[in-house]
């Protein structure tokens, strides 16, 4: 029996209504604060009096007159291409560990995916400034080696190492994914690998990688975003103020100052949009480059 046109209305009806809660949210949450942000970049607006369109001056003041501005751009992609590749290689490196038919592999991989539930709070954050200040548990752990450890938080030639050692201790959730890669790649491969003669390092190069390539590729760009982004950890171990001389000063964190301490909205709002651009552009320049590298078990690129 055929559906009516009354019934076919009512199915359209009931879809759109499912769909609705998420286009509230969609349009209120998401694209409302985005045109916002992009009205708001062209203003002067400090969240007490009315915007006044400035037009593109604060694009133009910001790299012309903000110093700080170029600091937070080194300090951002010195941590970000620091970070991400020790951190992908560690998570690599732990799930070819957890590969290896280890008993009790569900618990190893829940207490090493810990750090990642864990890292970006506030209390690690604290934790770890603690652990890594002059007198903290890692230098008393130097000391025990009659190594006298620096300053790690305070000292402006240490202070972003902190910053990316606690990024690559959040390798939990990369892992897992890693994990699951490994588990995708055929034994048959290894197994015949071996009748060949092919040592653990050849395997790993031949078979491993080329396979894995898809999942790197998805790990690589998630993290880079994510690190472009990263906030909280330069927050709380700096104090909020990005030091010592500038260090730790992320351009996230920049951009947090700009908007909610000195009230400069409209600044920070173009600042957004430039942290956009720039995600944007490595992020194409990293979709771009994978066809020279990224390969499938189809034998597609």
């Amino acid at each position: 029996m055929g559906i009516t046109m009354t019934e076919k209305y009512r199915n359209y009806l009931a879809g759109y209504a499912f769909l609705l809660p998420w286009l509230i949210g969609f349009f209120a949450l998401t694209l409302g604060p985005i045109v916002a942000s992009f009205y708001l970049s062209f203003t002067r607006y400090d969240l007490l009096t009315s915007p006044q369109w400035i037009g593109t001056k604060n694009y133009v003041d910001m790299f012309t007159d903000d110093y700080r501005l170029k600091d937070s751009i080194w300090v951002t992609i010195k941590y970000v291409f620091l970070s991400v590749p020790v951190r992908l290689s560690f998570a690599l490196a732990i799930a070819m560990l957890l590969n290896q038919g280890l008993r009790l592999l569900n618990l190893y991989r829940t207490i090493y995916y810990i750090p990642s539930l864990l890292g970006g709070s506030v209390a690690i954050s604290v934790l770890w400034k603690q652990v890594f200040d002059k007198e903290g548990v890692f230098n008393q752990g130097l000391g025990l080696f009659g190594i006298d450890g620096p300053a790690w938080i305070s000292n402006p030639h240490y202070a972003i190492y902190s910053l990316i050692g606690l990024s690559v201790w959040q390798f939990g959730a990369v892992m897992i994914i890693f994990l699951a890669g490994l588990k995708q790649i055929p034994v048959e491969l290894y197994e015949a690998a071996t009748v060949d003669g092919a040592g653990k390092f050849r395997k790993f190069a031949k078979i491993t990688l080329p396979l894995l390539t898809p999942v790197i590729f998805f790990n690589l760009t998630i993290t880079l975003i994510q690190s472009f982004q990263t906030f909280t950890k330069a927050f709380i171990i700096s104090g909020g103020n990005g030091g010592p001389i500038n260090s730790t000063l992320l351009y996230s964190l920049y951009l947090y100052i700009k908007g909610f301490t000195f009230l400069d909205m409209g600044y920070a709002s173009a600042m957004a949009w430039v942290l956009l651009l720039i995600i944007a552009v490595f992020t194409g320049l990293l979709f771009l480059s994978s066809r020279y590298w990224v390969f499938y078990s189809d034998g597609g690129k």
